[in-house]
């Protein structure tokens, strides 16, 4: 049986930067504080706990005073830094710094529509990490809209910009925008931004292509992964034989029976040594 994983999977820069940081800090502070999961991947989160890296929550993170504290690539808001400072909390942070460009450009665009009446869009995921620190850049003004349901709520009538989540899916949010035009008159002042990740939004056809020269597909992400739902589904569309799976425990011995080719694929929350385990355990 073959068994090859997709060169391109596995953990994006930003995670990758993000992860080197902690690591880097622990090696001369085995007591390191992290303001959420780094990673939405369970199994990569337990491995950094064991090496001191502890998961607090905003609350818990509120409590805090004279300690280190990282931020992950995801971002935070600016009252984060703001308790940080007056709390002396020391912060590492590890923003990816396509999101730092991300925060900026809606921080301009919120002091733009300030000054005339408009409005701020943010398409993305209600509650997700990063969109909770994009939203604080416009005092969490801002509208966070989903999927076409959530525009009955905009006012077309003012100006808008639309920003999205780096990591939601580019199809969707070319739609998105389409259908948000159907409803403006020709004069509207209305712009969206480009700011979905290239490296999420190029993946897709290299993806695709990977899944058609297998029989059989492992999708290996955290559930709780946006990107991992959005390329799981791209895997599914492309090789109706995918399976999504977190672990190796998930592994089932009649998926391997008739098949010749397997691929193994994953987000970019997903570790490289987490494929290769599940590659090696494939053979047992």
């Amino acid at each position: 049986m073959i068994v090859e994983i997709e060169r391109h999977s596995g953990f994006c820069f930003g995670v990758v930067s993000a992860i080197q940081r902690a690591e880097k800090e622990l090696q001369n502070d085995k007591n390191l504080y992290c303001l959420g999961d780094i990673v939405h991947n369970s199994a990569e989160v337990e491995r950094l706990a064991k090496c001191g890296l502890h998961v607090i929550s905003h609350d818990e993170f509120s409590k805090l005073s004279n300690c280190k504290v990282l931020i992950r690539a995801h971002g935070e808001p600016p009252e984060i830094y703001a308790i940080a400072k007056k709390q002396n909390i020391t912060l590492i942070d590890a923003t990816c710094p396509i999101v730092l460009k991300l925060q900026q450009s809606i921080r301009e665009g919120y002091e733009e529509m300030q000054k005339i009446g408009g409005q701020i869009l943010i398409y993305g995921k209600p509650g997700h990490a990063e969109v909770l620190g994009l939203e604080g850049q416009t005092e969490h003004h801002a509208m966070v809209v989903n999927d076409e349901s959530d525009l009955q709520d905009i006012d077309f009538s003012k100006p808008i910009r639309l920003y999205s989540q780096t990591t939601k899916n580019k199809d969707d949010y070319d739609k998105l925008q389409k259908d948000i035009r159907k409803q403006l008159s020709e004069t509207a002042d209305f712009i969206a931004f480009d700011t979905i990740c290239g490296q999420v939004a190029n993946r897709a056809k290299e993806l695709c292509e990977f899944c058609k020269k297998h029989q059989l597909i492992l999708f290996v992400s955290g559930k709780n992964s946006s990107n991992g739902q959005y390329l799981f589904d791209l895997c599914k569309q492309a090789n109706a034989n995918t399976h999504f799976i977190s672990d190796a425990s998930e592994l089932k011995s009649e998926w391997f029976k008739t098949v010749d080719s397997v691929g193994i694929c994953g987000a970019t929350s997903t570790p490289m040594w987490l494929m290769e385990h599940i590659a090696e355990r494939i053979f047992l």
